[in-house]
């Protein structure tokens, strides 16, 4: 069967159920610990062969140049394989590797393409991977784990984002006084267990973030009935875990009252995946 022309992907947002620095690796590096999850608010990506390589970002103000992730992306690929072709890229702020896989019929494997995905950036292997993962190393060492139990997410964005680097360096200055129970957290998501799943969570990025905003999210996500509440990643998401359909809407309601981006959503059992006739637009708000 011949290769499509064109490639609709779906690519899962994603949340750091529990965060951890655990060291630093002889690179340089931070040894990370983390459980992750895939989430039911996706961004949509159209790819298209070219004799080019070409980017678009609609709405997005993240430059197109030689470091933006679907530029490597693309480049890693056709390296990779050896192809001599290009790729006409629609999307909003990454691409994963995997949709090269089907456009151009190459057969790779899953390890292959994490590993390939590594080099790219430390979260494209879990954007391949999807699902719920035990992840270490600087985001390239995957366990996955069976599903999460089942829940609700509500994410809100603050106004102002973060630094990633500049979070490592506070970090490195400062310190945590959090540093959460990865280890236990997936034995909670084994026993589907979301209580213990949801008291084992928490973020040592957090502490030091300089996420101004997170406190007031955070409160209003408890009041409303959260199980825990936490800053994702390195900032400066947060978002709030809920057990119950009603609470969980009642808590993006509120808010909306305040923040302008608020997505209500539930775990993803998979990773980015090409998908038939999907509908070409981005994630719009719950």
């Amino acid at each position: 069967m011949p290769s499509p022309k064109t490639v609709t992907v779906l690519a899962p947002a994603k949340l750091n159920l529990s965060l951890d620095v655990v060291g630093t690796l002889p690179n340089g590096y931070h040894d990370l610990d983390m459980v992750m999850q895939a989430i039911t608010l996706h961004e949509t990506l159209v790819l298209r062969r070219s004799r080019y390589l070409t980017v678009r970002m609609p709405g997005s103000f993240v430059p197109v140049n030689e470091k933006n992730t679907a530029v490597k992306a693309a480049l890693a690929f056709f390296h990779y394989t050896g192809l001599l072709a290009g790729v006409d890229i629609t999307i909003r702020k990454q691409v994963p590797v995997r949709a090269g896989m089907e456009l151009y019929g190459a057969r790779l494997s899953m390890s292959e393409l994490c590993a390939l995905g590594a080099s790219i950036g430390a979260d494209v292997p879990f954007a391949l991977m999807g699902g719920t993962c035990r992840v270490q190393g600087i985001g390239d060492l995957l366990k996955p784990l069976p599903p999460c139990p089942d829940c609700w997410f509500v994410v809100a964005m603050p106004s102002v984002g973060i630094s990633t680097p500049e979070a490592f360096q506070r970090y490195d200055r400062m310190g945590s006084p959090a540093h959460p129970d990865c280890a236990g957290q997936e034995q909670a998501v084994r026993d589907g267990d979301l209580a213990a799943l949801c008291a084992a969570a928490g973020n040592a990025l957090e502490f030091c973030s300089g996420a101004t905003e997170t406190p007031a999210i955070r409160s209003i996500l408890d009041a409303n009935g959260a199980l825990t509440s936490l800053m994702t990643g390195s900032g400066a998401a947060v978002f709030g875990i809920f057990d119950d359909p009603d609470r969980a809407r009642s808590a993006a309601e509120a808010l909306r009252a305040e923040y302008q981006q608020v997505y209500l959503a539930r775990p993803d059992r998979g990773g980015a995946r090409v998908v038939p006739n999907a509908p070409r637009r981005t994630a719009k708000n719950a």
